[in-house]
């Protein structure tokens, strides 16, 4: 399971902000309000397993460690079925635990 702490979270976010890739920016935004959620909302992001699984799909699509990874993602952009196939798992926890989707996917 791929983990994105918060540094990781800004980052990416910085990273697609340059306007080329605006799916990954969304996915992106939408790990970073479900890290929030998570932290106001439980013993936090880090030590809640569920969210972060939730996440995984997208986690994937925004997450690198090499420079060559990062110039791939930041020249293309996820598809908008990579974007909905991510976006499922993470739709499917907030639906099972009650929560507005709109809290946390805009």
């Amino acid at each position: 399971m791929r983990f994105m702490n918060e540094w990781d979270r800004e980052r990416a976010c910085r990273r697609f902000s340059q306007g080329a890739t605006p799916n990954r920016l969304y996915l992106a935004e939408t790990v970073e309000r479900l890290a929030q959620w998570t932290d106001r909302n439980s013993d936090g992001w880090a030590y809640w397993g569920k969210p972060v699984r939730a996440a995984g799909r997208a986690i994937e699509l925004i997450d690198s460690t090499t420079y060559e990874a990062n110039q791939a993602q930041e020249r293309t952009d996820a598809t908008e079925a990579e974007v909905k196939a991510a976006l499922r798992p993470i739709k499917s926890f907030l639906t099972r635990h009650g929560i507005d989707h709109e809290e946390v996917i805009v």
